[in-house]
């Protein structure tokens, strides 16, 4: 195939997860459902929470805003895969495809700081309970989610920015439903040796930190526990964060299970399914995993809905 500079391409192809006409209304369906049911169980989320005074505290501020991350991440990929396969197209134009991975990149890596925030919270929270109120300030919260926002911006910002300099063929085939940046990399022409370091580098820097500080906040989280004298404290100070490790554990299992099997496999159809866990399921589970887990929560959505009623 004859290179060509990447303001030349006029499209990219997603191959989608099946080439069946037959599977096509099906998946249509499916992914329809679980986008209505990731947007409803985020938005009640951000609802109850925002309705309750007795929720207006740092931790239930910060699992808001990761509800509202978790809207837009599933957003900037699913409605473009429901257009294409209601028309029957695999098609998405050169610019459209850059902007969804710019903000595929930045919503992912919101999801990644507010976890690492509400760890750094349940860390104060659990090790230092007596100073919580005094080192969680209201000023320290918007602090942290300005400082996430900005990370993320500079962290797809210069994804994108590498992404505009590679030379790409005709015909491109993006394996999966949505233009990921990474995928993008192993499809172009150029030489791509700088930008992998330059990938790598920004990786390491951008998802290790903040897995650093998570894998630290609860080693101390677990010490502190594990020091307490009665099985019935133990049990309680888990529970305030069993529901933001099981998330971690789901956002980052998925994740690198996806760019791990993006890796070993040849199939481009395995790597578009382990996509759509990372993509759609997680964002999905999130609320439902913090509602049935807390009884704050719960009462809150109920009375929520009663109020609707």
């Amino acid at each position: 195939m004859k290179p060509k500079n990447s303001t030349g391409i006029s499209e990219f192809l997603l191959l989608g997860l099946s080439e069946d006409p037959e599977l096509q209304p099906l998946l249509f369906g499916l992914f329809l459902s679980t986008y209505l049911i990731t947007v409803c169980g985020n938005l009640f989320i951000i609802l109850a929470v925002s309705s309750d005074p007795h929720l207006h505290i740092p931790m239930y501020f910060f699992l808001s805003n990761l509800s509202l991350a978790d809207i837009g991440f599933v957003s900037t990929t699913v409605p473009k895969m429901l257009v294409n396969i209601q028309k029957q197209s695999k098609s998405i134009a050169y610019e459209a495809c850059l902007t969804q991975g710019y903000f595929y990149s930045l919503f992912a890596n919101l999801d990644n700081m507010f976890l690492t925030v509400m760890a750094y919270d349940r860390f104060v929270a659990i090790c230092h309970p007596l100073h919580y109120t005094v080192i969680i300030s209201h000023r320290l919260c918007g602090l942290l989610i300005f400082v996430s926002f900005l990370i993320s911006l500079l962290f797809s910002q210069v994804h994108i920015l590498m992404v505009s300099q590679l030379t790409f063929c005709t015909d491109v085939e993006v394996p999966g439903f949505f233009c990921d940046p990474l995928q993008l990399f192993y499809l172009a022409c150029s030489n791509t040796v700088i930008i992998n370091i330059l990938v790598y580098c920004t990786g390491a820097i951008f998802a290790g930190i903040p897995v650093f500080g998570i894998i630290f906040s609860y080693v101390r989280i677990i010490s502190s526990i594990l020091r307490v004298s009665s099985s019935g404290g133990r049990y309680k100070a888990f529970s305030t964060c069993g529901s933001h490790l099981s998330v971690v554990c789901l956002f980052y299992g998925t994740g690198i299970g996806v760019y791990l099997s993006s890796a070993v496999l040849s199939s481009a159809k395995k790597v578009a399914v382990a996509s759509v866990v990372y993509t759609l399921v997680t964002p999905m589970l999130n609320p439902y995993i913090y509602s049935l887990r807390n009884k704050d929560i719960k009462r809150a959505l109920q009375r929520l809905l009663r109020r609707a009623a």
